[in-house]
């Protein structure tokens, strides 16, 4: 509820009234209309009061944790494309290894072979 979201935030009740129609957090709502906010929006609450407490007006907080989304989510497509490219090097180890197994019984050792030169030497 609003009162306990404010108490756990440290803000007065209507600070966080004036942060939803923002659009800063969007808590969810009960059966009768009553705002329910979650632990992450207490901690979204907190951050916006870190970021108000260095100076930042709303406009400049907003853009702020827009950024900060978006950066978490290229952050998580990161992680994804990193563990899609070491699947592949390892797939791609993996065929060339059976490419060189594959090939070794056609290998005969150097120190075993001897040149030979067929046709005319030159003078």
């Amino acid at each position: 509820m609003i009162s306990i979201a404010a108490e756990l935030a440290a803000m007065h009740p209507q600070t966080l009234r004036l942060y939803e129609r923002r659009g800063l957090v969007q808590p969810q709502r009960s059966a009768k209309n009553t705002r329910l906010y979650s632990l992450a929006d207490v901690d979204r609450l907190q951050r916006i009061q870190e970021l108000t407490e260095l100076g930042l007006n709303l406009a400049g907080v907003e853009r702020v944790l827009a950024l900060e989304s978006q950066m978490a989510l290229m952050r998580a497509q990161m992680d994804l494309l990193e563990a899609e490219l070491a699947r592949a090097a390892d797939d791609l180890r993996d065929r060339v290894r059976q490419v060189e197994r594959s090939l070794r019984h056609d290998l005969v050792p150097a120190s075993h072979m001897a040149v030979v030169r067929i046709g005319k030497r030159r003078r």
